[in-house]
């Protein structure tokens, strides 16, 4: 307790609490020592009568006198005792306990780490946590917005009054606290703000709130961190294995609202989704599954990419621990979860991050910095400390609290160059005049220094279109160079060549061979992954099927071969939701896949494919455990362009038998076609992308001997039958 000359609040300070304009509550409300004792101040708006009792026997402690007719008491307390407060109003009584009685739970170690930026677990301090605190039940409520004159916690608990729970603030490091008794889980709240100048701002959602409403309400809701018994113990030891490079990683990506819905329509749960999406992707052989952003976020339509509740599972789904639920069903089945990450922009929503304490708190000032035209958002201020603590403890969260395996980063090229879209005189160039955000570049470097040492076995994937070097480098011992020190990066490049090369008409494709084999000059420059994501299939691009030249059986046969391309070539594989069975129809993110076209042969054929395509990665090494190093690789023949023919070796480690390739991408068939083969003996075709049982045309080879005939640098070769349109692997017969 504060010691204070006299004890009668002065007229001016009365009036400012009950403005909720005073900026400091706690010197004043609350049970204070004076020369006559403890004075003690009480706000409660709608009260007629105060009084201070002993909690135990009941008996009056005080009487506290009604200075202002909007609920403000002050009297004196005999000595320092517990006490409870009782209120009158009319007929009505009540008790409640004193807000201004309880201390911070801030400790010297949270304000010092908060100041410097290097709080891991800020999301233990900040946001509402329910917590027993001397006894008393109810919920502490923590937010950062130096600079603002006042900030209070409203919500359902308090009708929304800005005057009832003005909050403690920390100058030192900006932060306002307060533990409200009685509130518990499920209590709504938002955070009302004073600007600098005194301005009443929108009331805010909390940005490390842990739960949010169901959209488009915008109240954060209490409820602390997940409370989940994990059962994942086997998958989170072994993990490490399963994410390395030399592992095969086939991941399935997903937006959660559109992948499959309820007999009635309506969105699937958490459980719901985890029963359903853990089998089918298990069947299909994916290793990983990857999520669109699960962070709450107000419009749907963004899917995800513009989130305002970045510590908040979307209630879109259920309760936070039915995200947990799915993360840990997906463990145990042996699948890992993926989940994107947007720390590159938020959206502008009044009730969001935008001018939060009535400045550009977590975003920069100046427009040329900190606006997204392309997408109307705002661009995090990386260079301030406690955003790029804020954004590198969201990252840890989502590893820590939900056991997450991944974070793919979005929108990484973005974040790296100032003038990402934009032209000559609407960007700020960096301190040595160049175009590179370098705060952006040691918020990566960090983000993924703290990220692989405290979670090792977790990864981060970059979405990265550009050539920027060292993407999936390791950062330098001394933390600020050397690369960026993501585990993968999206393969963009690769994407763009490759889908552009099968959407021509075979004719034409010989005059643009290179946009197959020129991925190869690069393949081995980063960590890839090769993406056929979402954004393939959205703003007019059309489907993959859909993409395809030719009648409907051409149409399935290239891309049945392609996706045999892709499974075999170099890198880490993604297919978005639909694609593995040919969804003819632009994704839609307010409607189910079209499932039933699994009754189609063509259809159920390419599911099946992608099914065999899964465990054939998974099940040669060779496809696999040298993805991303050059040895791993050899062309056999990259220059029959007249014929759009490819041939190439895929090699795994001493002693894992080779694989060898053959891509035909006319609808010609090519018989008596000579490759080299590496080794003599027995080989078979381990896939024909033109069997019938995927529904191509059953042209095909079985098993073949190799002959002592060298051919294309081999000592040994085989005659073969090209199927139209098709992907072939061989291997050694064993």
């Amino acid at each position: 307790m504060s010691a204070a000359q006299g004890w009668r609040l002065d007229d001016t300070a009365v009036t400012a609490l009950m403005q909720a304009r005073h900026p400091d509550p706690f010197a004043i409300l609350g049970p204070h020592r004076t020369e006559r004792g403890i004075a003690l101040r009480v706000i409660r708006p709608g009260a007629e009568t105060a009084e201070a009792f002993d909690p135990t026997t009941g008996a009056p402690l005080a009487s506290l006198l009604r200075r202002h007719e909007g609920g403000f008491f002050e009297g004196l307390l005999p000595e320092e005792t517990p006490y409870r407060l009782r209120f009158t109003a009319g007929p009505a009584d009540w008790q409640e306990e004193d807000v201004y009685r309880f201390p911070s739970r801030f400790g010297d170690l949270d304000r010092h780490l908060l100041a410097e930026g290097r709080h891991r677990r800020l999301y233990e301090r900040l946001g509402a946590h329910p917590t027993l605190l001397d006894g008393v039940e109810g919920t502490h409520f923590a937010v950062w917005a130096p600079n603002a004159t006042r900030v209070s916690v409203v919500g359902d608990f308090n009708d929304w009054d800005g005057r009832r729970h003005p909050m403690r603030r920390h100058p030192s490091i900006g932060v306002w606290d307060l533990f409200v008794p009685g509130v518990g889980e499920g209590a709504l709240y938002k955070y009302e703000l004073l600007g600098p100048n005194g301005e009443m701002l929108p009331l805010k959602a909390d940005p490390v709130g842990f739960a949010a409403q169901m959209p488009p309400a915008t109240a954060s809701v209490v409820h602390g961190l997940p409370r989940y018994e994990w059962g994942d113990q086997a998958w989170m030891e072994a993990r490490h294995e399963r994410q390395d490079r030399t592992a095969p990683i086939s991941i399935y990506e997903v937006h959660l609202g559109s992948w499959r819905r309820r007999a009635d329509g309506g969105l699937m749960s958490y459980e719901e989704a985890a029963d359903a999406l853990i089998a089918y992707a298990g069947d299909l052989g994916f290793t990983h599954i990857e999520l669109l952003p699960i962070s709450e976020h107000p419009f749907t339509g963004s899917w995800g990419y513009q989130p305002i509740g970045l510590f908040a599972p979307t209630r879109r789904f259920g309760p936070p621990e039915g995200f947990a639920y799915l993360v840990d069903r997906c463990h145990q089945a042996g699948i890992g979860v993926i989940v994107d990450w947007v720390p590159a922009h938020f959206p502008s929503d009044a009730h969001g991050l935008a001018r939060f304490d009535g400045t550009a708190l977590y975003e920069h000032a100046d427009p040329r910095q900190g606006l997204h035209r392309d997408w109307n958002t705002l661009i995090y201020n990386f260079g301030r400390r406690e955003v790029a603590n804020f954004l590198r403890a969201n990252a840890l969260f989502w590893l820590e609290q939900y056991h997450v395996d991944a974070l793919r980063v979005d929108a990484v090229a973005s974040m790296l160059y100032l003038d990402y879209s934009r032209e000559a005189g609407e960007w700020v160039p960096n301190a040595q005049g160049g175009r590179e955000n370098l705060d952006a570049v040691e918020f990566l470097r960090m983000l993924n220094v703290e990220l692989y040492g405290d979670h090792p076995g977790a990864i981060s994937i970059a979405e990265e279109s550009t050539a920027w070097p060292g993407v999936s480098q390791p950062v330098g011992a001394d933390g600020h160079s050397g690369g960026l020190g993501f585990g993968y990066k999206w393969n963009m490049g690769w994407m763009h060549d490759t889908l552009d090369y099968v959407g021509r008409d075979p004719i034409h494709r010989q005059h643009h061979h290179d946009q197959l084999t020129f991925g190869l000059i690069y393949a081995f420059s980063e960590n890839f992954i090769l993406p056929l994501s979402h954004d393939e299939v959205v703003h007019g691009k059309g489907s993959l099927i859909g993409r395809m030249p030719g009648d409907q059986w051409q149409k399935f046969a290239n891309l049945r071969a392609y996706f045999g391309f892709m499974w075999t070539h170099p890198g880490k594989k993604l297919l978005f939701m639909g694609g593995e069975f040919a969804q003819p129809h632009e994704w839609n993110h307010d409607l189910p896949l079209d499932w039933h076209l699994l009754a189609d042969p063509f259809h159920a054929g390419m599911r099946d494919l992608i099914r065999t395509l899964n465990h054939l990665y998974r099940g040669e090494p060779a496809l696999h455990a040298l993805d991303c190093q050059p040895e791993g690789f050899a062309w056999i023949d990259a220059a029959d362009a007249q014929s759009s023919i490819f041939i190439y070796q895929r090699n795994g480690r001493p002693g894992d038998p080779p694989v060898v390739v053959v891509c035909n991408f006319t609808p010609t068939v090519r018989r008596d076609y000579r490759i080299g083969l590496p080794q003599g003996g027995r080989w078979v075709e381990r896939l024909n992308t033109d069997d019938g049982v995927y529904g191509g045309s059953g042209v095909g080879n079985g098993a073949l001997t190799a002959e002592p005939t060298p051919w294309h640098g081999r000592p040994h070769s085989v005659a073969l039958t090209l199927p139209p349109l098709a992907t072939l692997v061989l291997a050694p017969e064993r």
